[in-house]
C-alpha cells in the first residue's frame, strides 16, 4: 500500500477546466468584438488608401489573406484567421468597387458580393464559417444600406457627390439631407434599422446551440450590428453639417 501514490493527471484536469469553461465563454464575446471593429477598418482605413493608391488597397488582400491562413495554422489562433479570411474577402471586393468603379452605385452590390459563390461553398462545405459569417452579415448590412438609396431616390446625389470637389460637396450632402429628412426618408430609415436590429440581435438571443455555432452567429450578429453603427455615425456627423 505504501508505494501507491495518487496521480496527478486525475486531479489536473479538474483544476483547468473552469479556466477553459471560462475562456470558451468569453470567446464569443471577443469574436463579436472583433467583428464589429473589423467593419469599421474599411471606412475609416481603407477608404482614404483606395482613393490615393487602389492597387496597394487591392495587393493587401494579399497581406490580410497571408496572415490568416498563418493563424489558422496555430490551434489557439485558427478561429482568429478563420475571422480574417473572412475579412479578406469583404477588404478584396471593396477594393475593386472604391477603387475603380465607386462613381457607379449600381454596380457596388454586385462587386461587393463577388465572393459570395465562395462564401456559400465554404459555409456549405463547413469550411471557416467564422470568417464566411462575417462576410455574410457584413454583405447583408450593406444591402440594406444600399436598399435605403435606393427607397429614397438618393443615388444622383451618391454620383454627384464623388464626382465634385470639396466645395460642391457640401451642397450636394445639404440636398441629400433633405430627402433623408422628409417623412418617406425618415419612415425606411426606422423600417431598415428596425430590419438590421433584429437581424443582429436575434442570434445573440439563441441560447440553445453548440459552442461552434454560437461563435459564427455572434461574428455574423457583430458584423450586421457593425454596419448599424457606421451607417448611424455617418448619418449623425452629416445632420451635424
Amino acid at each position: 500500500m505504501q508505494g501507491v501514490k495518487p496521480t496527478e493527471p486525475l486531479v489536473q484536469p479538474v483544476l483547468d477546466s473552469p479556466k477553459i469553461d471560462i475562456l470558451e465563454s468569453r470567446l464569443h464575446w471577443w469574436l463579436f468584438g472583433a467583428s464589429v471593429l473589423l467593419v469599421t477598418l474599411p471606412v475609416f482605413v481603407q477608404a482614404p488608401l483606395v482613393r490615393q493608391w487602389p492597387t496597394l488597397s487591392l495587393l493587401a488582400s494579399l497581406g490580410w489573406l497571408g496572415t490568416g491562413s498563418y493563424l489558422r495554422t496555430r490551434p489557439r489562433l485558427q478561429l482568429w484567421g478563420d475571422l480574417l479570411i473572412g475579412f479578406t474577402l469583404a477588404w478584396f471586393a471593396g477594393s475593386i468597387y472604391w477603387g475603380w468603379f465607386r462613381w457607379e452605385p449600381l454596380l457596388h452590390i454586385p462587386l461587393e458580393a463577388i465572393a459570395l459563390p465562395f462564401a456559400i461553398w465554404a459555409w456549405r462545405a463547413s469550411w471557416c464559417r467564422v470568417g464566411m459569417g462575417f462576410y455574410l452579415g457584413s454583405l447583408l448590412g450593406t444591402a440594406i444600406t444600399d436598399l435605403y438609396f435606393y427607397l429614397v431616390d438618393l443615388i444622383p446625389f451618391w454620383r454627384s457627390l464623388l464626382r465634385v470637389d470639396q466645395t460642391q460637396a457640401f451642397t450636394v450632402l445639404q440636398s441629400a439631407l433633405v430627402k433623408v429628412q422628409t417623412p418617406w426618408g425618415s419612415g425606411w430609415a426606422m423600417a431598415l434599422i428596425l430590419a438590421l436590429c433584429v437581424i443582429g440581435i436575434v442570434p445573440l438571443l439563441s441560447g440553445s446551440m453548440d459552442h461552434d455555432r454560437r461563435l459564427y452567429r455572434w461574428v455574423f450578429s457583430g458584423a450586421v450590428l457593425g454596419t448599424l453603427m457606421v451607417d448611424s455615425l455617418f448619418l449623425l456627423v452629416a445632420t451635424r453639417f
